[in-house]
């Protein structure tokens, strides 16, 4: 299934897995739950996720390197400082952070577990295969970075 490498942006596929999580919660009615603070939930990762997605993204124009997630074997350098320090992929955890927050406001079991497959299919079709470019470019520099950040949080 390597032909799904890289070819969704994240963008794209989160917009997909936002109608998901709406259109499942309004079809699967059965797998409602009750979570407590629903706004103060969603609020929180509304937040944050435009803080982490922000600070990923202005990061990449400081190190004036590719923002573009489906073109990795463009990137110029290895972006480490700020938000990078924390997250190898802040701009993908903001996404995630925003769609937990989305299918825990719907309060649906089945809604969120389009975030769990979120999750499976951005690090086997978008980080796994960005990874491998990386390293092919920045060999030690990525790998040494790989080993002191985590890949989400």
């Amino acid at each position: 299934m390597r032909y799904l490498e890289l070819k969704i942006p994240p963008v794209a596929l989160f917009l997909i897995a936002l109608v998901m999580v709406n259109r499942l919660a309004q079809a699967c009615r059965f797998a409602d739950v009750t979570l407590p603070y629903k706004y103060g939930v969603f609020a929180v990762c509304f937040v944050l996720s435009g803080v982490i997605g922000i600070a990923g993204v202005v990061q990449f124009r400081r190190a004036k390197t590719t923002v573009n997630p489906t073109k990795p074997h463009e990137a110029s350098t290895v972006v480490d400082s700020g938000i990078f320090h924390y997250s190898r992929n802040p701009m993908y955890l903001a996404l995630l952070l925003l769609l937990l927050g989305f299918a825990y406001w719907h309060q649906n079991g089945v809604s969120l577990l389009v975030v769990g497959l979120f999750v499976i299919y951005m690090n086997r079709f978008q980080i796994q295969p960005e990874e491998r470019v990386l390293t092919r470019l920045f060999g030690r520099a990525y790998t040494d970075y790989k080993a002191r950040v985590r890949r989400w949080i």
